[in-house]
């Protein structure tokens, strides 16, 4: 049952005064209101909220299983401890929960948001969306945030009555709108987003030039604060990195020399403290920077946060700058490090190979992918073909290369 904060005294502190387990929903919490539907009508679960339904249907999908063997930032066989896409998407909900539990919005939501973030990644991560984008640019490029959407609008295909899984507006307006409103005037502006949701805006309207309700923000924060903190830990776990580098990071630099005091002489335990520390800091300045917001706007219902005209769940100004500096660092001492970087090239190699010797009918698809292609004009066949290849996984994209190739490249 959603308890009202207006009811409880704890409104004007916005969760600042939740004692440890207390769990309160707020008036402008997502689910204070009724779900604005599916596009498929469906009777309601009798044990679980809207927002659990698709937070489980996300879970069960074979794309989110998917997602165990594709990089995060390395390869699957590098290492069996380095994040994946699907370990991230844990990590990200995880934090997500916290966040909007001491916010006081819907953590079902908010979860559910988490875990389908990252659904329409292809493999190699960003090397992937790189090779992809460039090769079908012709037919509207490839955007990952794009496909999560379609992923969980057409392209599962689980359900008897529809394709997709037929989420509710809540979700899929967060889905495609963590990062900003993409059809408003600021820097989310995104009309290559609002294009390829032309079509559904027709059946869903899903308010593109408004914010996103404050759990898919939330779910946004979570995200950076995970990716952020778990690249410095596999980063330094494989060596690309040293604890003694990161103190050129201001963010970093007073973390270490407390760790630099206490160490336990053991690295493996002082990579954690850092980390550890540095997602409490990052959690905690989220938390008091979105309260000072929230405070400012005092919001009664959900769509006062989306109508707001700005992102509410921040970090503080200060700190963001901080953010900025380290991004600096980990693009150019890690992302860019030059064992990296081989990779992810022969990884683009491969993603390269296989889409343009499928598109050109040089090496077939399986059996229902090739009646489907068949069906289609030729703009059409390159998306199908480019849906193909991003719903790989890394070990089935390098065992398809092998298979059709006479050569693969090294990914090490």
């Amino acid at each position: 049952m959603n308890v009202p904060a207006c009811s409880t005294g704890l409104d004007l502190a916005y969760g600042a005064g939740l004692a440890p387990g207390q769990r309160v929903v707020a008036s402008y919490a997502a689910s204070a209101v009724a779900s604005r539907g599916r596009v498929v009508d469906e009777a309601p679960c009798p044990m679980r909220s809207d927002w659990q339904r698709d937070r489980d249907r996300i879970l069960h999908s074979a794309s989110f299983r998917r997602l165990m063997y594709k990089t995060q930032m390395f390869v699957f066989h590098e290492g069996d401890t380095y994040r994946t896409r699907l370990t991230h998407s844990l990590e990200v909900a995880q934090i997500a929960r916290t966040l909007a539990r001491q916010l006081l919005l819907d953590e079902d939501l908010a979860e559910a948001l988490a875990l389908a973030h990252d659904l329409g990644h292809p493999p190699f991560g960003h090397a992937g969306e790189r090779a992809l984008d460039r090769l079908v640019a012709p037919v509207g490029g490839f955007d990952h945030n794009v496909q999560s959407f379609r992923i969980v609008t057409q392209l599962e295909t689980r359900y008897a009555r529809y394709d997709g899984l037929n989420l509710t507006w809540e979700s899929l307006e967060g889905l495609i709108k963590h990062n900003g409103p993409p059809a408003g005037t600021g820097k989310a502006r995104d009309d290559r987003v609002v294009r390829a949701l032309r079509r559904f805006q027709e059946v869903m309207d899903l308010e593109l030039d408004q914010h996103a309700s404050g759990e898919a923000q939330v779910a946004a924060l979570a995200d950076d604060i995970a990716w952020h903190t778990h690249d410095i830990d596999d980063g330094l776990r494989a060596g690309l990195i040293e604890l003694s580098d990161l103190a050129e990071v201001d963010l970093l630099r007073e973390e270490l020399r407390r760790i630099e005091r206490h160490s336990s002489r053991d690295r493996t335990r002082d990579i954690y403290e850092l980390v550890r520390a540095l997602i409490t800091r990052l959690v905690a300045d989220v938390l008091g920077e979105t309260r000072r917001r929230l405070g400012e706007l005092g919001p009664r219902q959900p769509q006062d946060i989306r109508g707001s005209g700005r992102t509410l769940v921040a970090f503080s100004p200060e700190l963001f700058e901080h953010l900025k500096a380290l991004r600096a660092f980990l693009f150019e001492r890690l992302y860019h490090h030059a064992r990296v970087m081989r990779v992810m090239n022969n990884a683009e190699a491969i993603v390269e190979d296989l889409v343009t010797g499928y598109a050109s009918g040089r090496n077939a698809m399986p059996e229902d992918w090739a009646a489907a292609s068949e069906r289609l004009a030729e703009d059409g066949r390159w998306r199908l073909v480019c849906d193909f290849v991003a719903g790989m996984t890394d070990r089935f994209a390098i065992g398809q290369h092998q298979r059709l190739f006479d050569a693969t490249p090294q990914l090490r």
